[in-house]
């Protein structure tokens, strides 16, 4: 049976985060190619939704230059390269979205800037609705890491003290096979000793039954010499 323990807790947590980071890395890519095709409010509208997904896509990737550091040094190298990876993407994400940004502007003025109009209440008061929205929005995918990354604590909480309960399992079994080992040791060194009584019994047979078998022939001997004198 494997041991629970062969999975580590610091690779887990930066494989959860590595899917979620791909999830918002494609609905990124998908928002960044429909802005072109754009005009008017929607585009500021995805522009802004845009610039959302690439905010959480960095403290996704800010998550995981923390947990990877919890990671085995033998498993390290892979995880290095697949994070270089995501920082590539994340700025070239960057530049493709301040391009569109820029020339958003350019082709729509000052009315369709991220900066709002001091001139327009209206502008101001839509802005910080947004951005009161987009700062709910992150708090909420927070929190929802945070709980993910305690439910994974508990869970290898859990696996670790199972785990210990069958070492100590396995550490009792061990010791008490040590003590039925060490009595059948006693019991050989007690056959050995009895096995070689009985070989000196047996010699000892040996010696008198050949004494008597000599001394019976002597016998046989002087008597029929004395038949015949």
């Amino acid at each position: 049976m494997s041991n629970p323990l062969d999975t580590d807790a610091g690779s887990e947590l930066f494989s959860s985060y590595e899917a979620e980071f791909k999830l918002v890395q494609a609905d990124l890519t998908q928002k960044l190619d429909q802005i072109p095709e754009l005009v008017g409010e929607p585009r500021k509208a995805v522009i802004s939704q845009a610039e959302r997904a690439l905010e959480e896509a960095q403290e996704l990737l800010d998550q995981m230059r923390l947990e990877k550091q919890n990671i085995p040094s033998s498993s390290r190298s892979k995880i290095n390269t697949r994070f270089r990876n995501f920082e590539t993407d994340i700025d070239a994400h960057k530049r493709k979205l301040r391009s569109l940004a820029d020339d958003r502007a350019a082709r729509f003025g000052s009315r369709y800037t991220d900066e709002p109009d001091s001139s327009s209440p209206f502008d101001a008061q839509q802005e910080q609705r947004q951005q009161l929205l987009s700062g709910t929005e992150r708090l909420d995918r927070s929190s929802q890491r945070l709980r993910s990354s305690q439910a994974l604590a508990h869970e290898t909480e859990q696996i670790g003290a199972s785990t210990l309960a069958e070492l100590g399992a396995q550490r009792e079994r061990i010791a008490h096979t040590g003590d039925m080992l060490y009595q059948s040791e006693g019991y050989v060194d007690r056959s050995v000793k009895t096995l070689r009584g009985m070989a000196r019994r047996m010699a000892t047979n040996r010696v008198i039954t050949i004494a008597i078998i000599t001394v019976l022939v002597i016998l046989i001997i002087a008597v029929v010499y004395s038949k015949f004198r």
